[in-house]
């Protein structure tokens, strides 16, 4: 059996600046950020961070796969560009 750590910092694409801006809002686990989801986690992260980008999105999407950002799938990118085409309006 495979036991994942719960450390943030433990997930891919989570550096110390990510991991901060988590845990300033609220989400200060790797399963919290699972259960919150990239898209809800990108919203809490804008109120603390006006310039987060859709790297960021991505990197949170990734995270919760784990996997690196840049081998997410073209249309769970293409729905991620689309929520962040809303949520940056």
């Amino acid at each position: 059996m495979t036991v994942q750590s719960d450390d943030l910092s433990k997930m891919p694409n989570i550096g110390i600046a990510l991991k901060e801006k988590l845990l300033l809002v609220g989400i200060n686990s790797a399963g919290s950020l699972r259960m919150t989801g990239a898209e809800n986690a990108f919203i809490k992260l804008k109120t603390v961070d006006k310039d987060a980008c859709i790297n960021m999105l991505y990197a949170l999407e990734g995270a919760i796969q784990g996997i690196r950002w840049h081998n997410l799938s073209a249309s769970r990118k293409e729905e991620l560009k689309e929520f962040f085409r809303l949520a940056d309006s």
